[in-house]
């Protein structure tokens, strides 16, 4: 049995699909409120709670042989509090729950922007030491989360961790997603710096069959980035333009426009509540460049990067399925 958490997320649905298609028998855990009918229709067993509630997270890990802790609060945007309750004690939860339910791997699910922006021509490595831009809650609490789960190894408890890439594909509709496939698809053609900074995506398929391999080749107490080669954001640009049959243009403004819109929206944030559309913790992701080496988890797990047009080509197919164009 695998435990993974955050099963209803992007990641999550496509990693429970690959499982239980592999022939795994699949446990989620899952807050009451969400829609759980996807995972149900596979067959995956569902038990409600959240990893913030410690004794939800014991009944969840009770035997299983395997966890992937997938869960997080990713967003942009926001207060820390929600941030630090779930990518950081939430995580200690699960972590606490496995070692309790003694589980042969433990794969935590990372992310490479724990690292920071590095300087130009940096090639980033899992040797790199994390620097995470300072106001984004996001990268900063899933690096205090990545170091947790490492302790957790002088424990005893099996930890992997996979740092993945900009996750792209079917089921997504926020990150990667939503800048390069929706906004295009809404006809915002917006392009920042000539569209040169270079970009980490990391196919959705790919990241789950090397979370599989993980659970029985991955190295205990080793970090593994996974992502695919990175790519200019003009390339990435012309080829959805070209497949969506939409067009290749764009409308390239320079960055310091770009960022005073983002702060003009962040400060009618501020009085609605509400996301902005563009929040600066962006600049970071869009005005600088994310060189990846994924070569270890090519050695060691078996990475087989998806090119990105085949990559791009099936993500369009979803969101013409839905009916989202």
């Amino acid at each position: 049995m695998i435990l993974v958490t955050g099963a209803t997320g992007f990641l999550g649905k496509n990693l429970c699909q690959h499982l239980v298609g592999q022939g795994y028998r699949v446990r989620a855990l899952a807050r009451p409120t969400s829609d759980t009918a996807f995972l149900e229709a596979l067959g995956v067993s569902i038990v409600h709670g959240d990893v913030t509630d410690p004794q939800a997270t014991r009944r969840a890990a009770a035997g299983c042989r395997y966890v992937v802790h997938a869960a997080a609060h990713f967003r942009l945007w926001g207060p820390p509090e929600p941030f630090v309750r779930v990518n950081v004690h939430g995580t200690r939860n699960v972590l606490r729950a496995a070692l309790l339910a003694q589980v042969e791997r433990f794969v935590h699910i990372s992310t490479i922007i724990v690292v920071g922006p590095q300087p130009p021509g940096t090639v980033i490595t899992e040797a790199l030491p994390c620097h995470p831009y300072p106001t984004d809650n996001y990268a900063r609490t899933k690096c205090k989360g990545e170091r947790l789960a490492l302790h957790y190894v002088r424990r005893g408890l099996p930890v992997v961790v996979l740092r993945l890439g900009a996750l792209y594909g079917p089921h997504g509709h926020y990150g990667f997603n939503r800048l390069f496939f929706e906004e295009f698809l809404r006809n915002w053609r917006v392009q920042v710096h000539g569209g040169k900074h270079v970009i980490f995506p990391c196919y959705v398929e790919d990241a789950v069959r090397t979370i599989e391999a993980a659970l029985t080749r991955g190295r205990v107490g080793e970090i593994y980035n996974v992502a695919n080669p990175s790519i200019t954001h003009r390339e990435a640009n012309r080829i959805i333009g070209r497949l969506s049959g939409r067009g290749e243009w764009r409308i390239n403004f320079p960055g310091w426009m770009m960022l005073a819109f983002a702060y003009f929206l962040e400060a009618l944030a501020k009085v609605t509540g509400r996301e902005p559309f563009y929040p600066a913790n962006l600049a970071p992701y869009v005005f600088r460049d994310w060189l990846v080496d994924s070569s270890k988890a090519e050695r060691e797990l078996g990475l087989v990067s998806t090119p990105f047009e085949e990559g791009a080509r099936r993500t369009l197919e979803w969101y013409r399925l839905i009916g989202f164009w």
